[in-house]
């Protein structure tokens, strides 16, 4: 593992406060893995994995707290 965060959000069903974590792992051929799940604290679970290229990587690794969960679209 890299690099990994939590972000908090509003569950939208149960408006309950959650935490959505992102991890950045780099692969046996030096490519970049990012595991995304929105927690087990909202109501409808959803875990993703992305493979990234080496430019992607940095660009999340460099998201502004503004930009922070772009990868979720």
């Amino acid at each position: 593992m890299i690099y990994s965060r939590n972000i908090p959000f509003i569950d939208a069903q149960s408006l309950a406060p959650c935490q959505a974590r992102e991890a950045l792992f780099r692969d046996a051929n030096n490519g970049f893995i990012l595991y995304l799940s929105d927690g087990v604290n909202s109501s409808n679970m959803e875990e993703r994995i992305i493979r990234l290229e080496t430019r992607e990587a940095l660009i999340w690794l460099n998201e502004t707290s503004d930009d922070v969960g772009a990868f979720w679209s």
